[in-house]
């Protein structure tokens, strides 16, 4: 029988190092805003909205902004802008008229939630 010499070398596995990455916690700084939209022509129409973000320590928005409008007799949340009216109504089909255009073209505004961030008052 022929005698074979075989030798293994075990080479030891490095152990890896796992550099676990300090997570710095930033801190956010909440922002609201208060604004209004109205009618050029008829500047005594206006409804409420409010837009609330938060941004971390770079300046950064953190997610979506929350916008609302807010009902113009009792003051709560909204989501829709048409809301604002609902239970209430004005004595004339004029003044229906013009709520009525206020809220259509609140509604066809292009970047209303940065609008609703950034303005003190929009006129429609």
């Amino acid at each position: 029988m022929k005698s074979i010499e075989t030798s293994v070398g075990v080479i030891p596995m490095r152990e890896k190092k796992e550099e676990v990455e300090k997570v710095e916690e930033d801190e956010y700084t909440e922002h609201r805003n208060e604004m209004y939209f109205f009618l050029w022509k008829h500047p005594e129409y206006r409804i409420s909205a409010v837009g609330r973000w938060c941004e971390n320590s770079k300046g950064k928005v953190i997610g979506d902004a929350d916008i609302y409008f807010v009902h113009i007799t009792n003051g709560s949340r909204c989501e829709g802008v048409r809301d604002c009216l609902a239970g209430w109504s004005e004595q004339s089909e004029e003044a229906e008229e013009k709520w009525e255009t206020l809220c259509k073209r609140i509604e066809e505004t292009d970047g209303l939630e940065q609008i609703i961030c950034d303005e003190e008052s929009f006129g429609v």
